[in-house]
């Protein structure tokens, strides 16, 4: 199979899963996804209070994300520096993890950044070391410290002397997963939303013609570090990921995902230079 072929593949698939996904869903989409996560943008109520018996019942909040109607961020990448001293003791003083366990975050798209750190604060993720040091983030803080992540170099770890070379027929199923996909499992390509080069959708610095960059929020996988990826791709395997439209899209993958393609796929990713 070419990969013009995969894409289209994958196309069709993932339209068919984001589709599935959505209508199962009872509650309606947030149009604004500022005030999802900026309590501050919403007026206060300065009528006087009225009794209970006649209150009307308070909105429940969206049922999930929204990232197709995301707009670019705007922040300040040098507050950001200076707000992440506290960062760099997992993620590196550069933004390359110090343990395989964490992601790289240096030269990832700040969009994406910025809504995982909405995710952790909103309590979405499951429990983690994040989660504390998220809930003490305000608005203003995960923008700069999103921007200041993506405006660093990419880069990875350098390999350690002791770990063994990767397996050659394992990188190559990876690759070929990534770029084609595995029509008997219903997988399809992975560079249809993360790019051919596995460096993010190509039309991530793109706006759409409503003013929203959906495809910035799908993240450069390349060089990340294989644990991380694994312990991700099984968190969408076995659906504890399942807060936003994104989620719906990889929830659906990772359902048809297996140990065997997962450790393949992080590999080959892992093995890509920034």
């Amino acid at each position: 199979m070419n990969p013009s072929t995969g894409t289209g593949l994958f196309t069709a698939i993932v339209f068919a899963l984001g589709v599935a996904a959505l209508a199962g869903t009872s509650e309606s989409v947030a149009q604004d996804p500022a005030a999802q996560t900026s309590p501050e943008n919403t007026p206060a109520d300065t009528a006087p209070a009225e009794p209970a018996a006649t209150m009307a019942p308070a909105a429940k909040p969206p049922a999930y994300r929204d990232l197709r109607r995301i707009t670019r961020l705007r922040g300040d990448p040098a507050a950001g520096k200076a707000k992440s001293e506290l960062c760099a003791a997992c993620h590196g003083a550069a933004g390359i993890s110090i343990a395989p366990n964490f992601p790289n975050l240096a030269g990832q798209r700040a969009e994406y950044l910025y809504w995982e750190l909405v995710e952790y604060q909103s309590g979405a993720m499951p429990e983690s070391a994040m989660t504390p040091l998220a809930a003490s983030l305000n608005e203003q803080d995960m923008r700069d410290l999103a921007l200041y992540y993506a405006s660093l170099p990419a880069g990875r770890a350098p390999a350690q002397e002791e770990a063994p070379a990767p397996d050659t027929a394992l990188l190559e199923r990876g690759r070929q997963l990534f770029m084609e996909g595995d029509p008997g499992k219903g997988l399809p390509p992975c560079q249809g939303c993360h790019g051919a080069d596995a460096g993010g959708h190509p039309l991530a610095a793109r706006d759409d013609r409503d003013g929203h960059a959906p495809w910035s929020a799908y993240p450069s996988l390349r060089g990340q570090n294989a644990i991380y990826l694994q312990v991700r791709l099984n968190a969408f395997r076995t659906a504890q990921l399942r807060h936003s439209t994104n989620d719906f899209v990889m929830g659906g993958v990772g359902q048809r995902l297996d140990d065997d393609t997962i450790s393949a796929l992080s590999a080959w990713l892992a093995a890509q230079g920034p």
